[in-house]
């Protein structure tokens, strides 16, 4: 699965990479089965989690109100008297980013200038999530949400280039995308799901890295397969052989299906084992997600207070 450091001066070794599957799902099975933190560190890992989240809306009836709703969950995220209880009221909690489409950019910047955070707003773009408009319209879209106050860009990939190969033809493509996006953080998605072969998804990585992506992300969310572990641990793969070569590191986002407090101590510690504790943190790591928030909340509502929270105790954006 390596490439040498000398091939990363070209593209043409891509196309011989070829991923031991068996070898991968061995190790996804291995990460699945082994016992995750409890009580008080439970708790920790969680807070860590949701530093770690971009708290994203990506709904057709998006309104400039739920998306303020979506900030103001941003900056508290997790109850006041819940942190007070565990000594981290003033510790300055906060999810990692808010994402949304690029027509709610200004929105959510607005909202939290007015509430005077300083939390980043993300902005899908490049005709999410297939990636089909013309290059120009997908170029515009990323100027657009710059413009607007986005600092960070998640872009998607054409598929259609992975799948036939020409990954010159990425390569070039996301070199336009990180121009337009300047100096915003731009995370590459690959939509793992219609890669069809692990093979591709590293491929696809490092093409990604190669080309100048922040981070490399596993799934737009609309996808029938998503994040999953044996997609992850290739990503980090890839992650870790392009660190080697280069001394650059690039960040990794999970997004799509992660719903449970227990999925993200899973891939808290799939991160810290493939990568190392340097890539804890919401400049390396990110999960992206809509409604995990949520049961992390009630997770720690439940180590607070030995109980679970009735839905209205916990209200989300």
């Amino acid at each position: 699965m390596n490439a040498s450091c000398r091939d990363l001066i070209d593209l043409e070794w891509v196309s011989r990479v070829r991923v031991n599957t068996q070898a991968v799902l061995k190790r996804a099975q291995s990460i699945q089965g082994q016992k995750l933190p409890k009580k008080q560190w439970q708790s920790a890992w969680l807070l860590k989690a949701v530093t770690c989240i971009d708290l994203t809306t990506l709904s057709g009836d998006d309104t400039p109100s739920n998306v303020h709703r979506l900030c103001m969950k941003a900056i508290q995220p997790v109850r006041h008297d819940l942190l007070r209880k565990m000594d981290m009221h003033d510790k300055g909690i906060s999810t990692a980013a808010v994402c949304v489409y690029p027509s709610r950019v200004a929105d959510a910047v607005r909202s939290l200038k007015a509430a005077n955070s300083s939390i980043p707003v993300a902005s899908v773009a490049t005709g999410f999530p297939a990636g089909q408009t013309p290059l120009e319209s997908r170029l515009q879209e990323v100027r657009s949400a710059v413009n607007d106050g986005a600092t960070e860009i998640d872009i998607v990939i054409n598929r259609m280039l992975a799948l036939t190969g020409q990954w010159e033809a990425m390569f070039n493509e996301i070199r336009l995308f990180r121009e337009a996006c300047g100096d915003a953080h731009m995370k590459t998605i690959l939509a793992v799901g219609e890669l069809e072969t692990l093979s591709n998804v590293y491929k696809a990585s490092m093409v990604a890295m190669m080309a100048g992506s922040d981070f490399i992300k596993t799934s737009t969310g609309k996808e029938a397969v998503n994040a999953t572990y044996p997609v992850a641990i290739v990503m980090l793969r890839a992650i870790r052989d392009y660190f080697l070569c280069t001394g650059h590191k690039v960040g990794f986002k999970p997004a799509g299906g992660i719903r449970t407090a227990q999925e993200s101590l899973v891939w808290l510690t799939l991160i810290k084992e493939e990568l190392g504790s340097e890539w804890l943190h919401p400049h390396l790591f990110r999960l992206g997600a809509s409604s995990l928030l949520a049961d992390i909340e009630r997770q720690i509502y439940h180590e607070v207070t030995g109980q679970y929270a009735a839905l209205h105790e916990l209200p989300m954006a």
